[in-house]
């Protein structure tokens, strides 16, 4: 059978710029030059890298394996253990690669010129040790569920907080990342957050120490820090940023990490709507409210309220002439 003509498959081939040429060789040739430029910090030929897709089915698998019979088809206490068995086994093979990959990035950022070495037993041990945790993550989930079930009068059951609310997506997700953040894995935890910003608006840095009875409500815009510490039975609604105040640099200007740079909120803090609370020394005291939209850069000493004065709207009625108008406290 004679080669299959591309231009008879392909109606953009048959069209005028068919016609054309281009120097193909040129433009690769250029492309391959910038990739071998001096301080390229933006491709990494050669390496072992972690897969975005791959990490995304993992935590698909997660969420299955995390709230049973909500994600699956059929599932019943029967067939559970079985479905539960290949589950795990599907995610810790799929995710110990990752880690392998993740482990052999080089820590300089530099392109590899060698075929890696890829420690297997540390990457298997780590992901064992990860999946050892799975039954705790699930209690600090529990909790979460019920403070969003009890925290808000639009919820009309647990199973709603599970399929629906963004809040409780964003911090499944982060309880999950957390933990592979403090066994030191790199990437992984962020790629982890990142999944989850996208698609719920919510931004978590993995680092962030958050305690149970968490509540999230609507959630789009909130922001959380890698140093921030929550506490238990906290409430935080949609825009709120947990931030830090400035980024400190060394003699050389560069950019001092490893500080506490983002806030506190002690137990049963409750922040609105659009509210900033920035600083690594800014602590919100224990049942403390913060109202929306105002902008925190001290401690809030514990059981207080902090809101913005009332402002003044300024009306203008067509019933009236022109010009007429008047200001309104509300």
């Amino acid at each position: 059978m004679p080669p299959s003509d591309p231009a008879a498959s392909d109606p953009a081939a048959s069209g005028p710029a068919s016609h054309e040429s281009y120097d193909l060789q040129s433009l690769v040739r250029g492309l391959v030059a910038s990739y071998q430029a001096a301080d390229q910090h933006i491709n990494h030929l050669g390496c072992w890298l972690p897969k975005i897709d791959t990490i995304q089915h993992i935590v698909s698998w997660l969420k299955d394996i995390l709230f049973p019979g909500f994600r699956w088809e059929g599932a019943t206490a029967e067939n559970v253990e079985y479905r539960v068995g290949a589950a795990v086994d599907q995610v810790f093979h799929a995710l110990a690669d990752q880690i392998e990959r993740a482990l052999e990035h080089p820590v300089t950022g530099q392109p590899c010129d060698r075929e890696p070495v890829r420690p297997s037993k540390s990457a298997k041990q780590l992901t064992s040790e990860f999946l050892a945790q799975l039954p705790e993550i699930r209690l600090l989930l529990e909790t979460d569920v019920e403070a969003a079930f009890s925290g808000d009068p639009a919820c009309h059951s647990r199973d709603e907080v599970i399929f629906c609310y963004p809040g409780f997506e964003a911090i499944t997700i982060h309880r999950l990342s957390h933990v592979l953040y403090r066994m030191g894995v790199p990437f992984i935890p962020r790629m982890f957050s990142e999944l989850a910003h996208r698609r719920t608006g919510i931004d978590i840095h993995p680092g962030a120490e958050i305690g149970h009875h968490f509540f999230i409500d609507h959630g789009t815009g909130v922001v959380i820090g890698e140093t921030c510490v929550i506490g238990n039975h906290c409430k935080i609604y949609q825009g709120v940023t947990l931030g830090a105040l400035s980024f400190p640099t060394d003699a050389a200007g560069n950019l001092v990490r490893h500080q506490k740079r983002h806030p506190t909120l002690e137990d049963h803090v409750v922040i609105y709507a659009n509210a900033t609370v920035l600083g690594g020394n800014t602590v919100i005291g224990k049942k403390a409210v913060i109202g929306s939209s105002v902008w925190i850069t001290s401690s809030v000493s514990p059981e207080s309220s902090v809101v913005m004065e009332k402002p003044r709207l300024r009306i203008k009625s067509k019933d009236l002439s022109p010009n007429a108008e008047w200001d309104y406290q509300i």
